[in-house]
């Protein structure tokens, strides 16, 4: 769900907040390239905002989970809390304009959603398994393919998250084209979801793990 809801905020975030990324890093340094090459500074702006949200999500939530772990107690609850939060934000943001942001609200929203996308990837990284991802993928499908070659049986679970992924997006892009309004909604509800589902099993803040 968590997968579901980066490819949701993905294919948003391209369609309505300037035609970049919030999660595919990757993809922003490429466009940063590319709007430098054709001399489009807009272009330039929204990649370096994304790229900008990302690292300091990255750098904060890595940050709380190295301090909770000393702690030895859980951050990934409080950790997703936050990253609802910040969705919840970019939510009302595209609310109060009815789906349509000016350039600087726009900007705004951006790197609350790279923010957010940061975050999510700092808190896998130290809760999941090594080699697993909910906002990049490139690795995953790179390990996947290398087991196929050496006739290795496939972890179907991680199939599942890279599947999720084009699924997320053409349900954003879905509510793009059909509740512009409401598009945020999705990837806000994914994440309440999965912290209504996860209720118990995560840990509760201040708490030790299970």
């Amino acid at each position: 769900m968590l997968t579901l809801a980066t490819g949701a905020l993905n294919a948003i975030s391209f369609l309505a907040l300037g035609g970049v990324f919030v999660s595919v890093m990757t993809a922003n340094l490429a466009l940063v390239g590319i709007a430098i090459g054709e001399s489009d500074p807009d272009l330039a702006g929204n990649s370096v905002v994304a790229l900008a949200g990302y690292i300091a999500g990255v750098l904060a939530g890595a940050r709380y989970c190295e301090r909770c772990e000393r702690a030895n107690r859980s951050g990934v609850r409080t950790l997703l809390v936050g990253e609802v939060l910040l969705l919840c934000g970019v939510l009302v943001g595209w609310l109060t304009v009815d789906g349509s942001p000016p350039a600087p609200l726009r900007t705004v929203l951006l790197g609350a959603a790279a923010l957010a996308m940061g975050c999510q990837s700092a808190t896998i990284r130290a809760a999941a398994p090594p080699g697993v991802s909910t906002t990049y993928m490139t690795g995953l499908l790179t390990a996947l393919l290398t087991d196929v070659l050496a006739r290795r049986r496939p972890d179907w679970s991680r199939v599942a998250l890279l599947a999720a992924i084009p699924i997320g997006a053409a349900l954003g892009a879905l509510v793009v084209g059909t509740a512009r309004t409401a598009a945020p909604l999705l990837p806000v509800a994914l994440l309440a979801a999965v912290l209504v589902l996860s209720a118990g099993r995560l840990g509760a803040p201040g708490r030790p793990d299970h």
